[in-house]
């Protein structure tokens, strides 16, 4: 069991970043990018979460699940029969047996209605802990009492959480972090990639299009948005993992390049976990994937050419 700080995040600051204490730390996170992966495109979702002369955030989004304690997304949730209803990451997940060419499914792709983008790192004035919580909320004028404090104390409950057998974990609070932990994980030769999807719909039915592919080696490191005013990524690698694009096209014509990750290993998952209750299979037994939302992201090793 593993909580790692990335390659620069000391075990203090190992949640939020203080302010810049290495000299390529005060570099615009594009240009540090361009340094540290050359000739690499960012997806989306980064693009999105990337500050222009600015950010967006101070505010904390409260919505379908925003509440939870845990994220459908993390090895110890535990779904509610009311979440197997109203959670619409239910349609996310399915058995990697399924996912061939001409096989449909009902799916709602959907992106975290909080738009925060990365704060400067020389905003990052608190360190992300329970321990400071009265300041963070101080800091953000939230009111201790509200929904949105509650949101906020859940974020970073699940930064602190222990990590279960097997994977690394790791809650990145900017570009460069995530990049550190990311290629401390996996070496260098990375790309990051996302879901991308034409245009926002309903629940629909989609089929999975010719073309599907397996992302290179059998390990990853996927980057889960959170709920706070600035950009909040719970990040966590296993071994155990297989990437895949998806090509997708929707009863209504959407199309859609959809990141899929498989789980091989899930023995050590929460029993109750939201997966296993959806798809009526058991911990351990058969390798269980989920599309990733839009604003969510996954690094795998890049492809070596011949």
């Amino acid at each position: 069991m593993v909580f790692s700080c990335g390659s620069r995040a000391s075990m203090e600051s190992r949640l939020l970043p203080l302010a810049p204490t290495t000299s390529h730390a005060v570099l615009p996170s594009q240009v540090y990018w361009n340094s540290i992966l050359p000739n690499t495109p960012k997806p989306k979702a980064i693009r999105d979460v990337l500050w222009p002369g600015g950010h967006k955030g101070k505010h904390v989004y409260v919505g379908v699940g925003a509440t939870a304690v845990s994220s459908p997304f993390s090895y110890d949730y535990a779904a509610t029969e009311d979440q197997l209803h109203v959670d619409p990451a239910v349609a996310l997940f399915f058995l990697e047996k399924d996912m061939l060419p001409g096989k449909k499914m009902n799916l709602h792709f959907i992106k975290n209605s909080n738009d925060a983008t990365f704060s400067p790192q020389s905003e990052h004035q608190i360190i992300l802990s329970s321990k400071n919580l009265p300041d963070i909320l101080n800091h953000f004028s939230v009111k201790p009492e509200s929904l949105e404090a509650q949101i906020i104390k859940n974020t970073i409950k699940r930064c602190e959480a222990p990590a279960i057998k097997g994977e690394e974990k790791y809650c990145a609070t900017s570009l460069e972090s995530m990049i550190d932990f990311s290629i401390s994980k996996l070496g260098t030769k990375v790309q990051a990639i996302s879901t991308e999807v034409e245009k926002e719909t309903q629940k629909q039915e989609y089929t999975i299009g010719v073309g599907v592919k397996k992302m290179a080696g059998d390990e990853s490191v996927a980057c889960h948005k959170e709920n706070y005013p600035y950009a909040v990524f719970y990040c966590h690698m296993t071994q155990t993992t297989r990437a895949y694009m998806v090509p997708l096209v929707g009863a209504d014509g959407t199309t859609a390049k959809a990141v899929a990750v498989c789980h091989i290993d899930t023995s050590e998952w929460n029993p109750m976990h939201l997966a296993f209750q959806v798809l009526k299979v058991k911990p351990g037994t058969v390798p269980i994937c989920h599309f990733l939302p839009e604003d969510h992201i996954i690094w795998v090793p890049k492809e070596i050419s011949a």
